[in-house]
């Protein structure tokens, strides 16, 4: 059996998340320790009593750990929520937008991006899988995107809640300042091959890893195609660590025939070291 760890990203935050893990297990509160003092604040306070409004910022909804060792936990938290901060700061409040349509693929959503464009941002940004696609860009671009695809008879169409237009080329002010912070820190080759959503396919050339964390703030997320990539590649379990279940969700709709295992909680946590196990005396 094949596995692959997955990592959900902004928009799986909620209030409360990781404190369960921090209680059961040291290594855990170790790590958001690490991470706290790299930040210089109490993202833990954040996190684990809110307000939501304040976790919901992407500062702090963006750090996260660094699972296959290519960069260390504090500098990848201090990467992140310069990152966080270089988005919020690349256009201003209102200025921009994101919608999700449902029940398209992805040349569709492109499509109806580009004609929503007229001149200005609009752009597929989101490749999510079984038929949902997130479009990005100027606010009017993205409306009118949404009232195209009504039109077109797409299923659904919705603006989302979000504090900015994310991969789309009006975060190229946040990619150029993810460039320069990048060009400070040491990046190692990974543990295991990182499948960079950027890329769809796996590296594990520090390089283009480098490279794929600058090009992801303006790029597609090509998350249906990483998903197709790895089960090409024989994987046929997937662990989504972190929170939520967005991810599982997904991947069951992409690869057929995949497993999708959440690990987010003590009790899950608990149950992957069982299955592990057994795996591995198997």
């Amino acid at each position: 059996m094949s596995v692959a760890f997955v990592f959900p990203g902004q928009g799986s935050q909620s209030v409360g998340m990781g404190k369960a893990l921090a209680d059961t297990y040291l290594p855990a509160r170790q790590v958001f320790a690490e991470i706290d003092a790299a930040l210089g604040d109490k993202l833990t306070t954040v996190m684990w009593e809110g307000p939501a409004d304040r976790l919901m910022l992407t500062e702090n909804a963006q750090p996260a750990l660094a699972a296959a060792g290519s960069i260390s936990t504090a500098d990848a938290a201090r990467l992140v929520r310069t990152r966080g901060r270089a988005m919020q700061r690349a256009v201003p409040a209102g200025a921009g937008a994101m919608a999700a349509l449902i029940g398209v693929d992805f040349e569709q959503a492109a499509a109806i991006a580009a004609a929503a464009a007229q001149g200005q941002v609009c752009q597929a940004a989101n490749d999510n899988g079984g038929g949902q696609v997130v479009i990005s860009g100027d606010r009017a671009a993205v409306e009118r995107a949404v009232a195209i695809a009504k039109d077109k008879g797409v299923r659904r169409a919705m603006m989302l809640p979000v504090s900015g237009p994310f991969h789309s080329a009006l975060m190229q002010p946040a990619a150029d300042v993810m460039r320069d912070a990048l060009a400070q820190v040491s990046i190692k080759p990974p543990a295991v091959p990182l499948v960079a959503n950027v890329l769809a396919r796996a590296t594990s050339d520090p390089r283009q890893i480098a490279q794929g964390l600058v090009d992801q703030v303006t790029g597609t997320v090509r998350w249906r195609e990483s998903v197709a990539f790895m089960a090409a590649a024989g994987v046929n379990l997937f662990y989504e660590v972190g929170a939520g279940k967005i991810l599982s969700g997904l991947v069951k709709r992409i690869a057929e025939g995949a497993g999708a295992v959440t690990v987010g909680s003590p009790e899950e946590v608990a149950a992957f070291k069982v299955a592990r196990g057994q795996a591995a005396r198997g």
